[in-house]
Parts: C-alpha cells; structure tokens; sequence
C-alpha cells in the first residue's frame, strides 16, 4: 500500500493529463515532491534506454504513471555481457528499496525474476515479452505475429522488385513470431513477392539487439538483392537497418514504437513506410495502475490486435499514397479480429 492517502493520488492523477514519453536522462527518477513513496521501477533490456523501440516505450509508460500517481520512479540501465545473477541482483535491489511494480523489460529477466519474485511476495513484478510463473508475476506478451502480419500486407503493396527483407535482431522464438507473421502477410498478399529473411546472431549477448553497424550491414545485403521494403525486428540494431534503407531511397518499416515520430530517427522519416506497434507503454502504465489501485495484476496479460494490444501505424502521409494499402490493412485487421485469418507464430 502507498504511504500517500488516496485522497492524494486521486487529486494527482485528476490533475495530470499529459503524457511525458521522452527518451533522455538519467537512469533513475524522482518525483521532487520530497514524497518517500515508491512507486513503479523498470530494469531495461539490451539496448537500453534510446533504442527509440522496445525499451523506449517501457520508459514512456513510466513517465505516464509517474505524472498521474506522483510517485519515486526508477529506470536502470543494463550493463555489457550482464548474466542471471547481474539481472538478479537489480532486481532483488529494486524490491529492496520498495519500488511497487518491479518490471523487468525483455524475455531475458525470466530467470532472474522467477527467482526474485518468489523472495518477495509483498511485490508485484511484471516481465514484458515472457511467461514467468508466480503468484505475484504478471506475464506482459503481446500477439507481435498479428501486427507483423499487417506490416507484411504493407511490404507486399508497397514493394516494386516483389522483393522484400526482414531482419531479426536475434534468433529466438519471441522474433520468429515477428517472421512468420509478416512472411503470411506478404505471401497473403501476394504470393509472388519473395521474403528474404536474416537473423543478426545467435545469442543476444552477441549484440543482434545492441548493434546498428550489424543491422546496417543485414538491410544492406538484403537491398543488393533486390529488396526495397525491409522490416526489422532488432532492438537498437534496428535503427541500422532504418539508416541503409534511407540511404538507398527503399522503404524501411519500423518495429514496436511508430519509429516515425522518433526523434533520432528524423533524418530518415521519410523513408519510415510504417511500423509494427506494440503497446508496451500501454501495458507498463497497465499494471503500475493495477498496483496503484491495490488490485494487481498477476498470471498472463496478452495484448492482442482485437484489444488494440498491437497494430500498425499510419503516421507517414506517404503511406497513403500505396495504391490499395491502406484498405488492404483494414481488411487483414478484421479478418484477424474476426478470426477468419489464423496468423502462424512460426
């Protein structure tokens, strides 16, 4: 239970409309207000804050539930070849201090939170992009396959050559879900459009989410090959793959954020077509807003296209001008929510 009184959170949360989803500084938060309530931590995943994606709209649902409920927030950093243990003991330090939820962002932090979570009953914990099972773990997954189904109706109208290219950061089943989705999307579409697909590493410890230079390279090789719609699915190596696709006039499409309102990334807007969105802002407020409420989420949240979970955004005026995408989108999405199309996970 907080130590503010909920006359307090209710006038703050009345109070507070805006929604502060900036990427800059440091790695932990406070509320100025000499308060010494805690309130909702994240631990970051590869890549950390700045990648413009993944980790970046973690931060964004902190920043939202910081404003609304005026509590301590904290943000930490991941560090450089890190192991269970190095998860572990962030998370047990957070706990520690009394930061309520403890979210770890990113499949990586299962072990680590499983064992943690169980030390720590009193605590909500929440893991983004994995099942952890505990009695007071909230398991925050998303349906990345149905939005990468829909950018893969996009690739397919948007493509010239009929040929199309999707990076992996890393070769794991959570970014084979992104594959499969977009590869049925396309082959939906239009059967006679070739998906040329590769995966950045085997492991993520060997940067396939940390490395724009690796990414560079990937969209690079698959553009010499023909390509001229490229979907990465990376992490901070994605934003690599933004960069060649600008740089050789194809279209890029961005993953998890609408990369087309990135700031970092408006040198290469233009060439953005659309981006694969995961709500993980959405899902981060969610259950600091479940805590906050003394009703906390616990077990398997899943945030699908039929709860606007996921989807796809539209915030690049050129994509209105792919003849017939914008209507092919609208289709695939009600077939999806309808359950006429069944979309593969791999």
């Amino acid at each position: 239970m907080r130590r503010t009184s909920r006359l307090i959170r209710v006038a703050v949360g009345a109070a507070s409309l805006a929604l502060a989803a900036t990427a800059c500084g440091g790695t932990s938060s406070d509320s100025g207000d000499g308060k010494d309530d805690k309130g909702l931590a994240i631990a970051y995943d590869i890549g950390g804050k700045g990648d413009q994606s993944f980790n970046d709209a973690a931060y964004a649902g902190l920043e939202r539930a910081k404003k609304e409920f005026g509590y301590k927030t904290a943000d930490i950093e991941p560090t450089d070849g890190e192991t269970d243990a190095d998860k572990e003991q962030r998370l047990t330090s957070l706990a520690k201090q009394g930061y309520n939820p403890v979210i770890g962002v990113g499949f990586a932090y299962g072990p680590a939170m499983k064992a943690v979570a169980a030390k720590y009953p009193d605590t909500t914990f929440g893991i983004v992009d994995s099942v952890v099972e505990g009695k007071n773990v909230a398991s925050l997954v998303f349906a990345e396959n149905e939005a990468s189904y829909l950018a893969g109706v996009a690739a397919a109208k948007a493509t010239k050559t009929k040929t199309v290219g999707f990076v992996g950061g890393v070769d794991v089943p959570l970014i084979h879900k992104f594959e499969a989705g977009y590869e049925q999307g396309v082959k939906d579409t239009d059967p006679k459009v070739k998906v040329i697909s590769q995966y950045l590493t085997q492991t993520a410890e060997e940067g396939g989410f940390s490395s724009p230079d690796k990414g560079r390279a990937a969209a690079e090789g698959q553009i010499e090959k023909k390509a001229d719609v490229v979907y990465q699915a990376a992490g901070l190596s994605g934003q690599g793959v933004i960069e060649a696709a600008a740089k050789a006039k194809v279209w890029a499409i961005g993953v998890d954020s609408d990369q087309y309102e990135q700031e970092a990334l408006a040198a290469y807007k233009d060439y953005i077509l659309t981006s694969a969105l995961k709500d993980i802002n959405g899902a981060v407020y969610a259950l600091a807003k479940s805590v906050e409420d003394e009703k906390p989420l616990t077990g398997t949240q899943t945030f699908d296209l039929k709860s606007d979970g996921v989807g796809l955004s539209d915030s690049n005026p050129k994509f209105a001008g792919i003849p017939g995408a914008q209507d092919a989108v609208a289709k695939a999405k009600e077939g999806i929510t309808g359950g006429s199309i069944k979309v593969k996970t791999e």
